[in-house]
């Protein structure tokens, strides 16, 4: 799940994608479940790897989804099962639980990082006039610099991400424990959209709560 150009996202969704599209392809083609899941398995690779090959320099996402995703090929190998390899997507998803956490460490949290290119400078709903309002050029820079509330909201709002997206990861692997090996890779993508809704709603009710929309507002 790397971080491709453009905003991270993007890439996330090739590395959802395409592993699913390839296991179905390859074994709708008579591809052994091996074969199918090592295929699919090498694209989060690849663009992990291409990802630091354009910036040219190791950050921590990059780091962390190589290193989960050499964990479930080593212990698939050594247990000579392929549900070790099914259960490459929650490892993967630990991994950006892992990097939701340690962000809170960085200059600013992930959660951010990833949400000003969407919501910075974009018309959001007053409840006072119960209107949607553009709010005042103010630069999220100095909201952080100068708003302890501010800084608050978007560390919890990391904690709440990271905790729901490890919550997922833990499902990830017992599904792929427990569940026939065809139907894995299908409920495993299932489960994104569904995680993301939820993260969706938990989220804006945690920032009309906390008062984001009001600081924004207020500029």
């Amino acid at each position: 799940m790397s971080q491709t150009r453009g905003h991270p996202m993007r890439g996330l969704a090739l590395d959802i994608v395409a592993p699913i599209a390839l296991f179905y392809g390859i074994r709708g083609a008579g591809g052994s479940v091996w074969l199918a899941l090592a295929a699919g398995g090498a694209v989060p690779v690849l663009t992990t790897v291409a990802g630091l090959a354009v910036r040219r320099r190791a950050d921590m996402i990059g780091l962390v989804m190589l290193a989960a995703l050499a964990v479930s090929a080593g212990v698939s190998l050594i247990s000579g099962s392929p549900r070790a390899l099914l259960a490459r997507d929650g490892l993967v998803t630990a991994g950006w639980a892992g990097y939701m956490y340690l962000s809170l460490f960085a200059r600013r949290p992930a959660t951010f990082v990833f949400a000003r290119p969407l919501l910075e400078g974009r018309r959001v709903f007053d409840s006072a006039t119960r209107s949607w309002v553009r709010p005042p050029r103010v630069s999220w820079d100095e909201f952080w610099d100068r708003s302890p509330r501010f800084r608050r909201i978007w560390r919890t709002c990391t904690i709440i991400w990271g905790t729901a997206i490890l919550a997922d990861a833990v499902i990830r692997v017992l599904m792929a424990a427990a569940l026939p090996v065809s139907v894995v890779p299908a409920l495993g993508a299932a489960l994104w959209p569904v995680t993301f809704v939820v993260l969706q709603v938990v989220t804006n009710v945690y920032f009309a709560r906390g008062g984001f929309w009001r600081i924004l507002i207020a500029g």
